[in-house]
């Protein structure tokens, strides 16, 4: 069995131990067993990828494997990883980890609930390793259908709505996606669905024509687009992360959005470059837009998990906006974005769980003085904040930083322009934080109710410093990750870029 099998083998193994499990303590013991060989796994392979490299393996993807399927479809199941996706592995696998502690007194249905949550695990590192376009929807679509029970039975507020909005506005994308993978997999040739296949042109597959990349593209870019907040498809991310429990608005905001990005990246920017270079200012004003509206609408917020929704909707923004500047610098900053966001919105959404299940309130109007009465919450929160905003040393600053400077590098005004008004969101984010902090954290407590509230407990301290320590030290030691992301990232940019030197649109 390949390597990279064993991050779906484990899922499926822990849903076999969640069945059999009696009782809330085994219920538990499988999911932190489960979740820590996920995390070792995942460390193991990050280290084991950087000495690979430093050995002086080239190859695009390391620990490939690939055996027939669906044969007569051409479909195979292939694995194989690169820097973006140990990054993106590694990233998953600290949310499921730390969301399995956050979830630790979650009632009632304990035992459906994490049955619900590994399977969506399950579906977001299967996406991950796959190399196979098919194999990348079917893992795509297994991530996405537990939302609808998470939410709709484990939520909070208008969790009906909520789940339906969301898994209706998502699966409409899934069927532009699906479109749009068909018609790349056809337009190549019809002979394989292997990424590298299709964008070598080896294994029997033939340049797609760039009127019909010019077809598929936005279809694809807009089927990913939907799960990464792209505007104006955005609405159904603010409402599901509002009503979702705490680690599933973990593992939603933290990695399921990331599918959206990666795929956009992975497929549609990479299959099709010609129409990427030729359609891609369609998708850069969106982008732009995605980034300051959800900068704007996070300031007039005041239910704090809207505000941090809102906050998602704009940095989600930012990593489409690197992405389609199309050179090193800023797809690396893209991929930084992905964990540093992933690590923050996390951080930010375990923390709200935490003060809504001891306040039952996440209306800022309603909160004040917190920093007297839960002061390892409060700090936390100031730190989540201070990530967010893009304070040096932490890793907000580390991903918003590249990408500026890697969108600044593209010549025109067109793309000049576009960079200025994205970066009017870091002044916009830290007005809303700031604001927010001020707000909630200090001031005097007039609910007499709140007084009486205790701290973090031990599951929860754990869960938050875990998070703290990731933010720490992707802010602080950053080389080592953006060197492993730039193995990954340049194949992708070499090839968008030669087929831009062909047809100098861009």
């Amino acid at each position: 069995m390949n390597f990279l099998s064993i991050f779906v083998l484990i899922p499926l193994v822990m849903l076999l131990g969640l069945w059999l499990a009696r009782g809330v303590n085994q219920v538990r013991g499988v999911m932190v067993a489960g979740s820590t060989a996920l995390l070792a796994l995942a460390i193991y392979l990050t280290v084991d990828f950087l000495a690979e490299r430093a050995a002086g393996n080239t190859a695009e993807m390391l620990y490939t494997a690939s055996f027939d399927w669906i044969a007569p479809l051409k479909i195979k199941y292939s694995v194989g990883v690169d820097g973006i996706s140990v990054a993106m592995l590694l990233l998953s696998a600290i949310i499921v980890f730390t969301g399995t502690f956050a979830s630790w007194r979650l009632q009632p249905l304990t035992k459906e609930y994490f049955l619900w949550f590994t399977l969506l695990s399950m579906g977001v590192f299967g996406f991950f390793i796959s190399v196979d376009m098919f194999a990348m929807f079917m893992f795509y679509e297994i991530a996405l259908i537990p939302m609808y029970l998470l939410i709709g039975v484990w939520g909070s507020g208008r969790k009906e709505y909520a789940a339906m909005k969301l898994t209706l506005m998502l699966m409409g994308g899934s069927a532009f996606l699906m479109c749009g993978i068909f018609g790349i997999f056809y337009g190549a040739g019809g002979a394989s669905m292997n990424i590298l296949d299709i964008a070598h042109h080896t294994g029997g597959c033939r340049p797609i024509a760039v009127g019909e990349q010019c077809i598929w593209f936005p279809l694809t870019f807009v089927g990913f687009g939907v799960l990464g907040a792209l505007f104006p498809f955005h609405t159904w991310s603010p409402d599901g992360h509002a009503s979702a429990p705490t680690a599933v608005s973990m593992l939603h905001a933290g990695v399921l959005m990331k599918l959206g990005g990666y795929g956009c990246f992975r497929i549609a920017m990479y299959l099709m470059p010609e129409a990427a270079n030729q359609l891609g200012w369609i998708f850069l004003i969106l982008t732009s837009i995605s980034v300051v509206y959800g900068a704007f609408s996070a300031c007039v917020q005041t239910d704090l998990k809207y505000i941090n929704a809102y906050s998602s909707v704009s940095h989600c923004g930012l990593v489409l906006f690197a992405i389609l500047m199309m050179n090193h610098v800023a797809a690396t900053g893209a991929v930084l974005q992905m964990l540093s966001h992933g690590l923050m919105t996390a951080l930010f959404f375990a923390l709200i769980g935490m003060i809504y299940g001891r306040t039952h309130t996440r209306d800022i109007r309603e909160l004040a003085g917190l920093m007297r009465i839960m002061p390892f919450l409060a700090v936390c929160y100031v730190i989540a904040g201070l990530a967010n905003l893009g304070l040096p040393g932490l890793s907000g600053f580390v991903a918003e930083m590249t990408i500026f400077v890697g969108s600044f590098s593209n010549e025109g005004a067109f793309y000049t322009t576009l960079t200025i008004i994205a970066c009017t969101s870091i002044v916009i984010t830290a007005v809303y934080i700031l604001r927010l902090v001020g707000k909630i954290l200090y001031g005097t407590c007039t609910n007499e109710h709140h007084l009486a509230l205790t701290d973090a407990t031990w599951d929860e301290r754990f869960a938050v410093v875990c998070l703290i320590i990731s933010v720490a030290g992707l802010g602080l030691a950053p080389w080592w990750i953006s060197d492993m992301i730039g193995t990954g990232t340049g194949p992708i940019i070499d090839v968008i870029q030669s087929a831009v030197a062909l047809n100098p649109f861009h």
